[in-house]
Formats: structure tokens, sequence, C-alpha cells
């Protein structure tokens, strides 16, 4: 029986061992011998702990005992001593084989090289300390997450900044304790298209530092893929634009007083040439009035001469239509680049440049744009002031709202009347339904301090494009405006 447990445990391909019960060796295969470099006579005399390393010795005793104390498998790794004197790592399992009665007969063991997988990880742990250290002197926020977007890792910026730790990162909620809730809604779906994607992507979001403060941060999501072109983890780098948007805010606010500024001063202007201009012709008019009063109010009226004075007060009253009307020539834009337009790209260039100052207000844009629109001819600045007003218009209508979000659905589409149009759709304070011919009026405004210029010039922009424009009570909060003008001629 011995001889053939020898035959077995030689044929084995690896080093391999027999143990008596009490762990002392009893048979060792002739690789083992050929490894070590030892003699069986050899082992018998100092066993086989002699070539464990010296620093793993005292280890794998204790831990040999132990098994065989408990009678418990055993799994270990330990380094063993080549027959060259060098050490290579090996992976040391051992299990007891009992008899009919359970009684432990012998332990039977392995001894398998391991060294290559060790060096391996020990690559990989200096790899990743490396990484490590690269990504911590990083001064931006960098993020590692799995396939589902779950956090595994963040590099030192994030933990000094939002003052949690990794663990604390690593939960489900973190993103709704540090994201600002307007902005978590917000960006919640566009970042779960993304990851479903797969494709690179981008968000803007507040998040709260350890100071209670939130501050605007750009993040950019990227996908590691692997051999196949699958995702492997996502890697996520997000900027602080905090100074960015306080001087974006600055430079819109300047815009706007600027733009104030000039709507006065051109009120102002225009108001000057007005009394300037008609001020001859209305002089004349009193004054002709006046002597035509007279010649009618003597004793015996001259009513040749008063025909005369009327004649003159008509002259003048004309002359004064003809400055009116020359003034409104001169005030319009009498040059048009009338081109065709697409309306939903032309939209879009428009919610770029506005974009910031509706975040600014709490605005939620949510466009509903159609997949294709025929053109239309018209022209773009001008329509594209139209959007502006109807924009800037909803937006103000909710700065009060706190009950409900305030989001703002603007649409492009093509009407039952083969029209091209665009509606923006506010959940604002609305207006009063009596009031709804009077929103486009000149110096007609609800804002306390509006002009009610907007609307009116938005009017005459339409009308001047063949086109209508409206507004409604919606049957829930706030209201909706809309303009539509006719398609281009098809192309051929």
């Amino acid at each position: 029986m011995l001889f053939e447990l020898s035959d077995l445990i030689d044929a084995l391909p690896g080093l391999a061992w027999t143990a008596l019960p009490d762990g002392r060796a009893e048979l060792l295969n002739r690789q083992w011998f050929d490894y070590t470099g030892l003699t069986a006579e050899q082992t018998a005399d100092r066993g086989w702990n002699e070539v464990i390393h010296p620093d793993d010795r005292d280890r794998v005793d204790d831990y040999w005992r132990s098994r065989v104390t408990s009678g418990m498998p055993g799994d270990i790794e330990a380094r063993m001593r080549r027959h060259d004197g060098a050490y290579r790592w090996f992976r040391c399992r051992a299990n007891p084989f009992r008899d009919a009665a359970g009684n432990i007969s012998r332990w039977l063991g392995t001894n398998i090289d391991i060294e290559d997988r060790k060096r391996g990880e020990e690559a990989l742990q200096s790899s990743e300390r490396n990484s490590s250290l690269i990504i911590n002197t990083i001064p931006t926020h960098i993020y590692v997450l799995n396939t589902e977007g779950s956090v595994q890792y963040v590099n030192q910026a994030v933990m000094e900044y939002t003052g949690l730790t990794l663990e604390d990162v690593q939960q489900e909620d973190y993103r709704d304790r540090v994201i600002h809730p307007e902005d978590f809604k917000r960006v919640r779906a566009p970042r779960a298209a993304g990851l479903r994607q797969g494709a690179p992507f981008s968000t803007e979001q507040r998040v709260l530092g350890k100071d209670g403060q939130y501050r605007w941060f750009l993040v950019r999501y990227q996908p590691l893929l692997d051999e196949q072109g699958h995702i492997a983890r996502w890697y996520v780098a997000a900027f602080d634009i905090e100074d960015l948007k306080l001087a974006q805010e600055e430079l819109q606010t300047t815009r706007a007083a600027l733009a104030h500024v000039s709507r006065v001063s051109t009120m102002g202007e225009l108001t000057a040439s007005i009394a300037h201009e008609i001020n001859q012709p209305l002089s004349g008019i009193i004054t002709n009035a006046n002597t035509c009063l007279r010649m009618l109010g003597a004793e015996q009226a001259d009513v040749d001469g008063a025909r005369e004075t009327a004649r003159r007060t008509i002259r003048d009253a004309n002359r004064a239509s003809e400055v009116i009307a020359h003034l409104r020539a001169l005030f319009a834009r009498t040059e048009r680049a009338f081109d065709p337009i697409d309306l939903t790209e032309a939209t879009e260039e428009v919610l770029a440049l506005c974009r910031s100052d509706l975040q600014r207000k709490g605005t939620v844009l949510v466009p509903e744009f159609a997949a294709t629109l025929p053109v239309v001819i018209g022209d773009r600045i001008q329509l594209q002031q139209v959007i502006v007003n109807l924009l800037t218009n909803a937006a103000d209508a909710m700065l009060a709202v706190d009950d409900w979000p305030r989001e703002l659905h603007i649409t492009t589409e093509l009407d039952p009347d083969d029209r091209v149009r665009v509606t923006v759709r506010d959940r604002g304070v609305g207006f009063d339904s009596r009031d709804a011919e009077k929103l486009f009026g000149a110096f007609f405004t609800t804002k306390p301090h509006g002009m009610g210029i907007g609307l009116s010039v938005s009017r005459s922009i339409i009308e001047s494009h063949h086109g209508r424009i409206w507004a409604t009570k919606n049957e829930g909060p706030g209201a909706t405006f809309a303009f539509a003008i006719p398609r281009g001629p098809a192309s051929t």
C-alpha cells in the first residue's frame, strides 16, 4: 500500500506529499525533492519546514498545528527555497483523509507554485498605488464608477471638498446627499441615459461642500472599454466652474443693464426726435386754428380767409403725419435679410445663449422639437428676438413660484394650417383672461417694472413675416405663447 501511494504521488504534476495524523511528514514526491534539492534522509532529519522562508516559517508552523488540532483542511501561502537557494511563492493546501470510523489516517497535501501570480499582483498593486498617487495629486474631482454608475473610488480632492470618506461616497444615497435637489432631478434622467448609451457625456450640477455651501461643477463622463468593446468602468472628472458661473451671471446682469439703458436711451431719443420734428407743424396748426376762429368770430365773418386758414391747417396736419411716418420708417429696419431658416435650429441657438440666465432663475427647460420641419423664409435675427422675448417673459412669470417646478416647455412643430409653429408654455402666474387682447399692445405690461415693449415688437415682427402670434391661459398654472409663420416654398 505504501509503495502504491508513493507511486501515485510521484505521478502528480506538482509538489505533493502525505503526512501522519500528528502532522509529521510521511511521503514527499519526486518533484518535491527535485525542487528543494533535499534527500529523503535530510528531510527525515530536519523536517520539511527547513525549506520554508525564515520570515514565513513560524506563521506556517502555527497554522499547520492548528489544522492538525482541528482536523480542518488547510490553505496557506508561503515562500519555499529552491535547490539553487532562490525562494518562490507557493500555495500550500492540505486535506485530511479519514478511515471508515471518521478518524484521520493521514494528510494529503500539494504545493502549487504561484510566484508568477504574486509578481503580477504586486505589479498591479504597484501600478494601482502609482495611479492613486497621480489621481490624488490632480486638483480636480475624480471618480471611478462601475458599469452601473456606482462609485468605486474617488480621489483626495473629492473627500476634502465634501468632508466624506470613501465608504460614505460608496453608499447608494451619496448623490442624493451632495447634489442640489433641483439639479439632481434635472440630471438624473440624462445621466442614466448616458450610462446606458456608453458614449462620453457631461452634466452641470451644484455639489454640496463640507462648509455647507453649493458650488457649480461641470461633470464629464468617459467610459473605459475592454478588448471586446464592453464598458469596464467609467472615469469621471468634475471641474469647479463656480467662478465661471458667477462671471457669466455678472456678464448677463451687465448686458441686461446695458440693454435697459439702451432701450431707455432709444426711447428718449425717439421722443426728442418726435417732439422736435412735429413741433413746427403742430404750432402751425394751433396758429391757423386760432386765426380761423378770429375770422369766423368777427362782426363780418371773413369766410374766404377762414377757408384758406383751414386749408393751411390741413396742410400742417398732413405734414405732421408725414413726419411721424418718416420717423417710423427710420426706426424700423428697412433692409431685412430674408433667408431660408430652420426654426428648430434657430431656437436651439437661442437656448444655448439663454440657458445660463434661465438656470439662474431656477427654470427647468423641457425642449420638444420636431425631428424634421420645413424651412421658413424670414429674418433670422428678428425671429430669434421673438423667441428670446417669449422665453424671458415665461421665466419671469415663474420667479414667484415655489410650490411646483418652474418648468418651461418649448416646442417646434408643423401645425394643421401647414405653418411652422413655436410654442412656449410656462407654469407661472398666468394672466387675466380679460387682458388677452391687450398683451400685445404697446406699453401694456403685467410686470411691476415692465415697459410693455417686448410683446408689441414681437407681434410686429411676426406680422411682417405674414404670421400670427397669440397667448392662451393653461388649464393648470401658467400661460402659453405661440407664433406660427408660413412654411417656405418647397425646394425643387
